[in-house]
């Protein structure tokens, strides 16, 4: 049996992937950085096959221990806040050079870093430059990885639609950051996690990088206008610079689960599409869904806040 350790095993895309390789028979080690409360996350019918581990990305030895006997290696952590020593470098780029360097003298057989569509190491953007520097760190320790640059993730509990449903229940008008003009191409989340499985699962995937985008390219303006749609709301739409929600942001990120992240403002500075130049779902067998294939079965009038 195949033994696959995906860190951040628990997450909007790890928690899926998780199950996805447990169903096709994997054993699968879910490394978390808790363990405890993590455990709801899964659903319990897969935790025989679904091991939750207790680990951190910036310790070295609870990384070692996690990647230990294990085939695979799949590192789909990802922070969008910085608080205390959570911060970009410790977990997007030593933490990521960690998990490789220790999945190489583990003697791992495959590993893949999943990135995002635009990850930029001389990027002004703290979040940006340090996910781009993060894939040229691993791919230094571990020179046969996988990188998996996936556009912006939708799919039920995401941060996209669903944070937008309940923004357009509770304000009378919603803010378009930049006018709502940046392009970008959602991703169904289900979709990312087949292709990393298949990757796992073929050895000429290795040592490259691949951009998994989905078939529709949108202005942020019309992913609000299907979802206000979806809900049956209609909102005064106003524009908002970027300077300003910036500030905004900042502020948000003292709350616990902050609806806006600096972060995720660099993100809209440029449009989150893919470059067209490496390879994606069509080099694994893939046809990814459409937004409005499967938003509708996630995000509708009968949504309420908090179900997602």
């Amino acid at each position: 049996m195949t033994m696959i350790t995906v860190f951040g095993g628990t997450g909007f895309l790890g928690r899926r992937l998780a199950l996805r390789l447990a169903a096709e028979g994997a054993s699968v080690r879910a490394a978390v950085r808790h363990p405890h409360s993590a455990r709801n996350a899964l659903r319990t019918a897969e935790l025989n096959q679904i091991a939750l581990f207790g680990a951190d990305v910036r310790d070295q030895a609870s990384v070692a221990a996690a990647v230990a006997g294990a085939d695979g290696v799949v590192n789909a952590v990802s922070a969008y806040v910085e608080k205390g020593d959570v911060t970009f470098e410790a977990v997007h780029e030593q933490g990521a050079e960690t998990v490789a360097r220790e999945a190489a003298s583990a003697g791992v057989a495959r590993l893949v870093l999943v990135s995002g569509i635009g990850a930029d190491p001389r990027s002004e953007s703290p979040y940006i430059r340090a996910r781009g520097r993060g894939e040229l760190l691993v791919q230094q320790a571990f020179p046969g990885a996988t990188v998996v640059r996936p556009g912006t993730m939708f799919g039920p509990g995401d941060a996209l639609f669903g944070t937008l449903a309940d923004l357009a229940r509770l304000l009378p008008v919603l803010p378009l950051i930049g006018g709502g003009r940046t392009r970008l191409q959602p991703v169904y989340v289900e979709d990312v996690a087949e292709a990393i499985t298949r990757m796992l699962a073929d050895p000429g995937t290795a040592g490259r990088t691949f951009e998994l985008a989905g078939p529709g390219v949108h202005t942020m303006r019309q992913l609000v206008t299907i979802t206000m749609r979806l809900i049956g709301r209609r909102r005064l739409l106003v524009p908002l610079p970027f300077a300003i929600a910036t500030v905004q942001a900042r502020l948000f990120e003292f709350l616990s689960s902050p609806p806006l992240t600096t972060s995720q403002v660099d993100l809209l500075r440029t449009d989150n599409v893919a470059s067209g130049l490496l390879p994606g779902f069509g080099e694994l067998g893939i046809e990814p869904k459409a937004v409005e294939d499967v938003v509708p079965t996630y995000i509708g009038r009968s949504h309420v806040p908090g179900s997602h």
